[in-house]
């Protein structure tokens, strides 16, 4: 019924200065390029890698899949360091450690140095991944908040591309020095990318959380649709930072937190939640869980393996192959920012993971066919695997690849949002990384194409997750939003910690 329908946000007014906003997004964004960066680059220099040192099948999976564990690290520690030093000073910090990184691992003489490199680039793309969507988030209007907050999934894709051009690149380098140059040129786009960030203002949000009002003003004005929406944008913030709103001036002191609000936001999501964030924390983690779950990261980190397997054995062919994924998977994530504000989160979601089934499928029949007549030729196998890869990728990027991060950062009420939004973080790393680590060993235990059945299962779970938990939240506000997953007012959200903050308040009256 039309009378029950959840109002519509009121897109404001767009401004020339809105382009502004967008190129401090995109530069933000930008970090993401060195996550993209290693996943494309060591799905190539793997191969050199394990001829050059020898090292065997589970210390090269190992190798491939640790990144996402150690990135953990400074996702936790990105938090506290973009509170203390800034969110622009945090994007540089997180150039320079992937660039000693990248330095490491050009550099490494043996497996041991290469697993150090490992750890302090993981540790680099851990800041990048969880900086960059809270920049993005703090400086975008209202009016393109849900298309900028997708530029990282953008950038991680082209990174990625970048990696497989690289791969292909410097292939045909003598053993010894392909990989190390594959790897070390990384350090690269940390340069540019820590120059170009110097340019950039900070975040108002932290401008404001420092009592530099004056200055959170001038970026708001430029980064807002209209000057309304900078001053409400600003009232908000200074609200959220327990600044009163009659308090104005150039610097003003910043109330500091009692401890036990931070205790109060653990007890109200994790502790003792409503039903309402139970779902609303079910669903966050939920598609965060099932993004990588469903294998992307078997198919765009062990490409050369999979192609390989259907039959493509020259290496030259394998990396102009897996450079065809890259350049698949960038199209049409390009494709998928344009249609989340105008088709909707869940219609393009539910499409997507739909096609990913069936491409996996496809995939692993083609696969098992070739496994089956090893030693002879099956032409229309080895178009099938290579089709339904191709297919699988573009259905991920068009749909669950950005959506997830949209949804994450959507669904969370604003006091438990960066706690939510970290668990999210630390359950799409630790899943990826349990995916990288293994399936070297699961396609030796139960074949590839085995494996990729495995994954389409998984994705089919996935379908029906979304189907059934996760509603549309395209153009909702965010005290409709807590509705959406059956909150009926603000006790039935908050739950425990609500009554326990009303129990105090009476305490302290009586």
């Amino acid at each position: 019924m039309a009378s029950d329908a959840l109002p519509e946000a009121v897109e404001p007014k767009k401004k020339g200065n809105v382009r502004f906003a967008f190129a401090c997004a995109i530069l933000a964004s930008m970090t993401s390029i060195l996550l993209g960066y290693d996943i494309g680059v060591m799905s190539g220099a793997s191969l050199y890698i394990k001829k050059d040192l020898k090292i065997t099948d589970v210390q090269l999976e190992i190798l491939m899949g640790i990144l996402n564990v150690y990135s953990l690290i400074g996702s936790f520690a990105a938090g506290r360091t973009s509170d203390w030093i800034g969110r622009r000073y945090t994007i540089v910090f997180a150039a320079v450690i992937f660039f000693a990184g990248a330095f490491l691992m050009g550099f490494a003489v043996n497996y041991g140095m290469l697993m150090f490199g490992r750890f302090v680039a993981g540790i680099g793309v851990g800041y990048a991944l969880m900086i960059a969507p809270v920049y993005t988030a703090e400086v975008s209007p209202a009016s393109s908040r849900g298309f900028l907050t997708s530029f990282p999934e953008v950038f991680i894709n082209f990174g990625i591309l970048l990696g497989y051009v690289s791969n292909y690149a410097f292939s045909r380098l003598p053993l010894k020095l392909g990989w190390r140059v594959m790897l070390g040129i990384g350090a690269a786009p940390s340069v540019v990318l820590a120059l170009m960030v110097l340019g950039m203002p900070e975040s108002p949000r932290w401008l404001v959380m420092k009592g530099r009002l004056a200055d959170a003003k001038v970026v708001l004005g430029k980064t807002s649709d209209t000057p309304e929406e900078a001053a409400e944008r600003l009232a908000d913030i200074k609200a959220a930072a327990g600044i009163p709103a009659d308090l104005d001036g150039d610097v003003v002191e910043v109330p500091r937190r009692e401890n036990s609000e931070e205790a109060r936001v653990w007890k109200e999501l994790i502790l003792s939640p409503s039903p309402a964030m139970r779902r609303i924390l079910l669903s966050g983690l939920g598609i965060h869980f099932f993004q990588q779950a469903s294998g992307i990261d078997a198919v765009v980190l062990y490409s050369p393996r999979v192609f390989k397997s259907a039959g493509i054995t020259s290496d030259n062919k394998l990396l102009g192959t897996t450079c065809a994924v890259g350049v698949t998977k960038t199209l049409f994530i390009l494709v998928a920012t344009f249609l989340l504000d105008k088709v909707g989160r869940r219609p393009l979601l539910l499409s997507s993971v739909g096609g990913m089934v069936f491409s996996l499928v496809g995939l692993a029949t083609g696969l098992t066919v070739i496994n089956h007549y090893a030693g002879s030729q099956v032409p229309w196998a080895i178009g099938v695997s290579i089709a339904s890869t191709m297919a699988y990728v573009a259905f991920f990027s068009i749909g669950l690849g950005p959506i997830t991060w949209v949804y994450s950062s959507e669904i969370f009420p604003l006091q438990v949002r960066a706690l939510g939004c970290a668990l999210g973080v630390a359950t799409n790393r630790v899943t990826s990384g349990v995916i990288s680590m293994t399936f070297i060993s699961l396609s030796n235990a139960i074949t590839i194409g085995g494996a990729f059945f495995l994954y389409a299962g998984v994705a089919a779970l996935a379908w029906v997750f979304f189907c059934t938990f996760l509603p549309e939240t395209r153009g909702r506000t965010l005290e409709n939003m807590s509705k959406l997953f059956g909150a009926n007012d603000e006790d039935d959200l908050h739950g425990g910690a609500k009554k326990d903050k009303k129990l105090e308040m009476a305490a302290a009256t009586n």
